[in-house]
């Protein structure tokens, strides 16, 4: 599946603003599955948006890859969550599981480290749902964009399993 971002950018030519075409970032989803939205998930915290627009996505395969070209700002040590800022600046937190950090790390097994550089489709992370889910934990994993104020809107379009965020 593909969440395709939108961003509207201005470009400055001899001084004046010229705007640029809009362009669509197809961010691949990290990992196959159900796409959901976010507002129908289990977690109050993302739920609510509180730490920004975006989706759930029900995982249907175990290893994680990066949805877009970027570097990996966070990783926690507990290998639940990672953001990513994108070479424009978006910034992707790629969520795995709802109260996951109480694992401590047991079922992930991270291929990146805080710091990396990444491109759209390096490897992530391989975590194991099933052992997840008979330890009685929510397997859904949560994309957000964590910067959402910084666009005019962002929208999710369910049929096209698209978010568009607009500058």
């Amino acid at each position: 599946s593909v969440l395709a971002f939108k961003i509207r950018r201005r470009k400055m030519i001899f001084g004046k603003f010229k705007a640029k075409k809009v362009e669509n970032y197809n961010i691949c989803s990290p990992i196959k599955g159900n796409v959901i939205d976010i507002t129908k998930t289990n977690d109050p915290l993302f739920k609510e948006e509180a730490l920004g627009k975006g989706v759930g996505i029900i995982a249907e395969e175990n290893t994680l890859v990066s949805p877009v070209n970027g570097v990996i700002k966070t990783f926690f040590p507990t290998k639940h969550a990672i953001g990513i800022t994108t070479d424009d600046g978006v910034d992707i937190l790629i969520h795995v599981g709802i109260d996951t950090v109480e694992l401590n790390g047991q079922y992930f097994e991270s291929y990146v480290k805080q710091g990396d550089k990444v491109k759209k489709g390096d490897r992530l992370m391989k975590v194991d749902f099933k052992s997840i889910e008979k330890a009685n934990y929510d397997i859904t994993t949560l994309i957000i964009c964590t910067n959402s104020q910084n666009y005019q809107s962002i929208s999710i379009d369910k049929e096209k399993e698209t978010m568009i965020i607009k500058k």
